[in-house]
């Protein structure tokens, strides 16, 4: 007679989704804390480096608190914190970042990109897109709620 294992694979939650988030943000903020720089200031500096074109604080407090739903007086504050590190720079209306806030997320990137190698690979490309299509269709669905809490 033959037995098998019948353990249910894992199943998709807000539990599951937030215990991953947690894990992998845990790797990343302790690369940054190496280079004394905080999540939000990395999600900031980043949306300036990734500009199409030079954003203004208002354009990178509304770009921040979309990723992150974050409160806007942080994140200004956060904006002020990056500007006093010489990470970004103003230029008249426009925050744009300076050679170091740009060396500084490039040796992030360059950090974290061995972990998330190992975190990443060898998962199938199917279950990578099936995954990306639930991860999407809950962000849509979540910040609608949210707008709607909002309204």
């Amino acid at each position: 007679m033959t037995t098998t294992s019948t353990a249910a694979e894992p199943v998709a939650d807000a539990r599951a989704l937030g215990l991953a988030h947690y894990a992998a943000r845990g790797v990343l903020e302790h690369v940054l804390a190496r280079h004394g720089i905080t999540f939000q200031q990395q999600i900031a500096l980043r949306a300036a480096i990734n500009a199409d074109t030079p954003r203004t604080a208002d354009d990178l407090v509304t770009l921040v608190q979309g990723y992150l739903k974050a409160d806007p007086a942080g994140i200004r504050a956060t904006l002020d914190e990056l500007l006093a590190e010489q990470l970004l720079v103003r230029d008249g209306a426009h925050l744009l970042p300076t050679e170091a806030g740009r060396e500084l997320a490039a040796t992030v990137g360059a950090e974290t990109a061995p972990v998330s190698a190992r975190v990443w690979g060898g998962i199938p490309a199917a279950d990578l897109a099936a995954a990306g299509r639930v991860l999407a269709l809950v962000t849509e669905r979540a910040n609608a709620e949210l707008a709607a809490m909002n309204a």
